[in-house]
């Protein structure tokens, strides 16, 4: 894995997109657990949001640890680098609960089309699924919003205190 893209650490821009995708994911995730018409049209648009935010989660973990041997040893950093490798714990949950509320709710038509099975259980399973993913998409982007913040206070923390030029 390249360290640097122009010059610029890795870390720095593939983050920026995990802070995009992540939340994006959940807000979309939401949308299609709480409205049926939308999971139609763009849940499986939505999973891909959620898939791209939780593949670039190891590229942001693994880059910011080359990014980190290159510094010296910070507490800030530390503290950031250590919520950052938790990060997966939330986005993987996340983007199984989206793919299992698609694949119920893929079942769920195909029983109502077929009126074969029980479409009253499916729709229960979807609920449940829905509730699910809506919490665990809560708690990936309250993750997201805890490692960027730690980030940010390793980087800015003491620069209201520098002197203006």
């Amino acid at each position: 894995m390249p360290e640097f893209v122009n010059g610029l650490p890795l870390h720095v821009l593939v983050i920026h997109a995990v802070v995009v995708f992540v939340p994006l994911g959940a807000l979309g995730t939401a949308v299609i657990a709480f409205w049926p018409a939308a999971r139609r049209r763009i849940g499986w648009v939505v999973a891909g949001v959620v898939a791209l935010g939780t593949a670039l989660t190891p590229i942001a973990s693994q880059s910011g640890e080359l990014l980190q041997n290159r510094l010296p040893e910070n507490p800030l950093i530390q503290a950031h680098a250590e919520l950052g490798d938790q990060l997966i714990f939330f986005v993987a949950p996340q983007l199984l609960a989206v793919l299992g509320l698609m694949i119920a709710h893929t079942a769920q038509q195909s029983a109502e089309r077929a009126e074969s099975g029980n479409p009253a259980r499916a729709k229960i399973v979807v609920i449940g699924i829905a509730v699910l993913a809506v919490g665990l998409s809560a708690a990936a982007s309250v993750h997201v919003f805890r490692v960027g913040e730690a980030g940010s206070r390793a980087v800015w923390e003491g620069v209201a205190n520098l002197p203006a030029r």
